[in-house]
């Protein structure tokens, strides 16, 4: 199975940080967004980024920014659309969705969402809390081209719940063990950004 595009979903608000863009947020001398780059890169054969305003803001990154094809804010799943429609203009069978605000993702999460797959390359990636209860982490997960118009109806009839939508498709589940930490820690909050910065130097 060839590698897929990569997106990097940073279209939400931060409305627990106090707005802005969290990607751009520092952890050392590299920003969150930075280490998602760094850590998507080796795994896909593309990147672009999701976000909606001025995309000259990150004319930094070198990146395309693909905003939603539909207004309002309404969530992860129209980032993931606009991914596929970015992918089909490429011609690509598949991407695979990571969030701006997780710099630790796992290192083989594009190769494990592939093995977990089916015949549709659809898959979200999953862990497990302190309890052991498994949780999906909707916004990584791998993405099949050919339900982008499917996709594309279920947002405009006003569905968003991930899980809903990939439920329908028998997504399949990617169980990504912890160390540590959650590999699918995400940054939300002021205390959740001093957390990031203590694995960060941990892991300097």
């Amino acid at each position: 199975m060839s590698a897929p595009l990569g997106v990097i979903l940073a279209g939400g608000r931060a409305t627990r940080m106090g707005g802005g863009d969290k990607g751009r947020l520092m952890l050392g001398d590299q920003s969150l967004l930075d280490l998602v780059i760094a850590r998507l890169t080796p795994q896909v054969r593309g990147i672009a980024l999701n976000a909606n305003g001025d995309a000259a803001r990150f004319a930094d990154t070198g990146l395309s920014v693909l905003p939603d094809s539909l207004a309002g804010h309404p969530g992860p799943l129209a980032g993931v659309l606009a991914g596929l429609d970015w992918a089909a203009e490429q011609g690509a069978d598949s991407i695979v969705s990571v969030a701006a605000d997780t710099p630790f993702f796992p290192e083989n999460l594009v190769g494990k969402l592939q093995a977990a797959s089916g015949s549709m390359p659809l898959a979200l990636a999953a862990s497990r809390d302190d309890d052991g209860k498994l949780w999906r982490q909707p916004t990584f997960g791998l993405w099949p081209v050919a339900l982008r118009e499917e996709l594309r109806q279920a947002l405009t009839d006003g569905l968003r719940k991930v899980v809903m939508w990939t439920d329908t498709h028998d997504a399949a589940t990617a169980e990504f063990p912890n160390t540590d930490f959650n590999p699918f820690f995400n940054v939300n909050t002021p205390e959740d950004l001093e957390a990031a910065r203590a694995i960060y130097e941990a892991m300097a």
